[in-house]
């Protein structure tokens, strides 16, 4: 699975982005993210408050609760304002 972290979360977390192989328990987004923070403490830093955290898979917003799967691609990104 690929990871790729946009705006403060990658300059947080240390890398643009990543491969990952999640146990096989992580089925969903939000217990994806859950399994990040247990990477490293810079993971568990920026991924701290989920409420900040968006995720989308394969270039689709999705919920935390939208499965996951192996060969998808994961972003993970702060929320986005526009003017």
């Amino acid at each position: 699975m690929k990871i790729l972290y946009f705006a403060w979360l990658r300059s947080r977390i240390g890398v643009p982005s990543e491969t990952v192989e999640p146990p096989a328990d992580v089925t969903t987004a939000g217990a994806l993210v859950e399994w990040l923070k247990t990477r490293s403490p810079q993971h568990a830093e920026a991924l701290a408050n989920s409420k900040v955290v968006k995720v989308a898979v394969n270039q689709e917003h999705v919920p935390y609760d939208h499965p996951v799967s192996p060969t998808d691609e994961v972003a993970l990104f702060p929320p986005v304002t526009g003017g």
